[in-house]
């Protein structure tokens, strides 16, 4: 695969239980992908009953401190799965940093919420059963790799070591948990915050979305949505299944070449 330069100082945010090191692939090269807090290698926040110290506002301020720490004041972030709400969270929050932002598999979690089914609920009922207390660590902990059935097939054996060592670790399936547990609290409540006052994202987004995957099945065509919220909104599918960074690399690297030059 050729190698792609995304940048300068463009930020690339993931999902779980992937690390940053599934961003950095070849064919889609940022110069910057930190695992969140609670995830991969970064630190744990302290527990709080709302979960607050693992909301998507926390998340988002450590990037663009980590931003600036390197010496970028104005940066475009790019952000799949659960990284798309804090990338989401960082451009809403701090319109005067960030250039450009791409979204990946992935609408607001109040339009998630708002507008789910009991399909929805049957397909995606780790949502619910990971805002429990404890007993979603305990059912991870008890066989993380059946959870999370993973293989190093695309991602290569660097990143799937990496990716194991980060579930087999108690206190990182925690740190993930509360991501979900913020979700359904404090992230929800930041949302609806945002829409009251008619806060908008100010940057052009880019959405992009697996084919193969079921995000239109359940909420129908995601361009409208990520109008309601930004502006400037353009998109399209990849054809991939959710896991996009690594069935097809090359599609994405194009998208978001050509989004971030």
């Amino acid at each position: 695969m050729s190698g792609v330069q995304i940048g300068p100082g463009a930020t690339a945010l993931t999902r779980i239980p992937l690390t940053a090191s599934i961003s950095a692939r070849p064919a889609v090269k940022f110069e910057i992908c930190p695992d969140l807090r609670g995830f991969g290698k970064s630190f744990q926040p302290q527990d709080s009953p709302d979960s607050h110290a693992s909301s998507k506002r926390e998340k988002a301020m450590d990037c663009l401190e980590l931003m600036r720490i390197l010496g970028y004041h104005t940066f475009s972030v790019a952000g799949h799965d659960r990284g798309s709400y804090v990338a989401f969270r960082l451009a809403m929050d701090h319109p005067l940093a960030v250039k450009r932002l791409a979204v990946i598999d992935s609408i607001p979690i109040i339009d998630h919420l708002e507008r789910m089914d009991w399909r929805f609920a049957r397909d995606w009922y780790h949502w619910f059963f990971f805002s429990q207390e404890l007993k979603p660590e305990a059912a991870i902990n008890a066989n993380p790799l059946g959870w999370y059935a993973i293989k190093p097939g695309l991602m290569g054996e660097e990143a799937y070591d990496d990716v194991v060592s980060a579930l087999t670790n108690p206190v990182v399936i925690h740190g993930m948990v509360e991501d979900y547990r913020a979700g359904l609290t404090v992230d929800w409540k930041h949302d609806v915050e945002d829409r009251k006052h008619g806060r908008k994202i100010q940057c052009p987004l880019l959405c992009l979305w697996s084919r193969f995957d079921d995000l239109v099945d359940h909420f129908g065509d995601p361009l409208p949505i990520w109008r309601s919220w930004a502006n400037d909104v353009e998109g399209h599918p990849l054809d991939s299944g959710h896991h996009v960074a690594e069935e097809n690399p090359q599609a994405l690297a194009t998208s978001l070449r050509r989004f971030f030059a």
